[in-house]
């Protein structure tokens, strides 16, 4: 026979293989993920799911705790928040004045609150990773380093934001960044200057917040990627090892 008919046959070969690993990994029962019951909708999970899942589960979690810890965010330089580059003026003229420490302090604030808010991000986290799908999953797998991350960012933002909000302005009130916001307020407003500080300083820190967790995330998801065994898991492994 000729050579072009022997690659025929082995492109035809490959895609009836990959077409029956694809469906079987759909039908196969699955490993449970930690703390999840391993099922949804009566159905299942399979081990390309749960794969996902657990990369998720364990990405979410190790953000989550790093940056809940003393100084998770204050003290990262990638990481930390900081009054935004627009608020330059304001700043510089409050040093310039002898009171930097103002600034310093509001900034502090500003880090504690979404550390203590990451350490309740966790379950709304876990929530939305239980409702992960095989398709979702099959488009994760065929992504790049970070696109479990990249996923879940897209499809949950928008609800997280809104449940996020509460337990940011929760904590922000816990660690008195609002008391230190309107001293800032009362001290910029007594200088001899013409522009007046007007800030949403709430959505600023929710914002960076969420930023830092999602950018940790995908962090961790590179690292698992790279290490699916030592970072993960047996059944990690078994769909992103090979």
């Amino acid at each position: 026979m000729s050579q072009p008919f022997f690659s025929r046959l082995t492109s035809v070969l490959v895609v009836f293989c990959l077409a029956g690993i694809l469906t079987a990994c759909e039908s196969m029962q699955g490993w449970p993920v930690a703390g999840d019951t391993g099922t949804q909708g009566g159905s299942t999970a399979s081990p390309l799911v749960n794969a996902v899942r657990q990369t998720l589960v364990l990405s979410s979690d190790r953000a989550t705790t790093a940056l809940s810890a003393p100084g998770g965010y204050a003290n990262n330089p990638a990481l930390r928040i900081t009054l935004p580059s627009q608020l330059d003026t304001v700043t510089q003229t409050l040093r310039q004045f002898g009171m930097g420490q103002y600034v310093d302090k509001l900034e502090a604030r500003m880090n504690e609150g979404a550390e203590q808010a990451a350490v309740e991000a966790k379950e709304v986290f876990l929530t939305t990773i239980r409702e992960m799908s095989i398709t979702d999953a099959l488009g994760i797998v065929r992504g790049g380093d970070t696109a479990a991350t990249d996923y879940f960012r897209s499809q949950t933002e928008s609800t997280l934001r809104q449940r996020y909000q509460p337990i940011i302005r929760q904590n922000l009130e816990k660690v008195g960044f609002y008391d230190q916001y309107r001293l800032v307020l009362d001290v910029y407003n007594t200088l001899p200057v013409s522009n007046r500080l007007n800030l949403d300083l709430e959505q600023y820190v929710l914002n960076q917040g969420l930023d830092g967790l999602f950018g940790r995330m995908a962090e961790e998801e590179q690292l698992i990627r790279r290490d699916p065994l030592g970072r993960g898991s047996q059944v990690i492994n078994a769909i992103f090892g090979g």
